[in-house]
């Protein structure tokens, strides 16, 4: 498995350039390192932030796993969408609203066919909400299909 946690992990991140708003640094609650996050007041409704994992040796015709923390917090905070790049206009992930503040496990399969994957992008879309956040973390790319809960 391959670790792409921001404190401590190896993976390449990008800030999209030709998005509205960056993700920025937050400091986990124990302290041990920070998670990245897209605050409620940044940004005008419907403005996007796209922050892009990029993924250099994934093997082709073969399964991955991509499993992620996930936190949407406040009322009408706005969307989470996730995108992988060989499928650009649909969202292969969505989550809209949090049932409360904790943080919850997002899982994608990522299958390898003759054209590989080569980005995974989060998508923060700003919703009129004033307050929380939305927030990822723990970011972890394992061979193999998805384990179940």
């Amino acid at each position: 498995s391959v670790d792409c946690s921001f404190s401590r992990g190896v993976c390449d991140w990008k800030q999209d350039a030709d998005d509205d708003f960056d993700w920025n640094p937050a400091d986990r609650d124990r302290g041990d390192g920070y998670y990245m996050a897209v605050p409620a007041f940044v940004g005008h409704k419907n403005d996007m932030g796209r922050l892009k994992l990029l993924l250099t040796d994934l093997k082709p015709k073969s399964s991955y796993c991509l499993i992620f923390s996930y936190r949407i917090a406040g009322e009408k905070v706005g969307k989470l969408r996730v995108f992988l790049a060989n499928k650009k206009t649909a969202p292969v992930w969505e989550e809209n609203k949090g049932k409360d503040e904790k943080w919850r496990t997002g899982k994608i399969e990522i299958f390898q066919g003759a054209e590989t994957t080569n980005s995974v992008t989060f998508e923060s879309e700003r919703g009129k909400g004033k307050t929380g956040e939305i927030g990822v973390d723990n970011v972890i790319l394992i061979s193999g299909p998805c384990p179940e809960d």
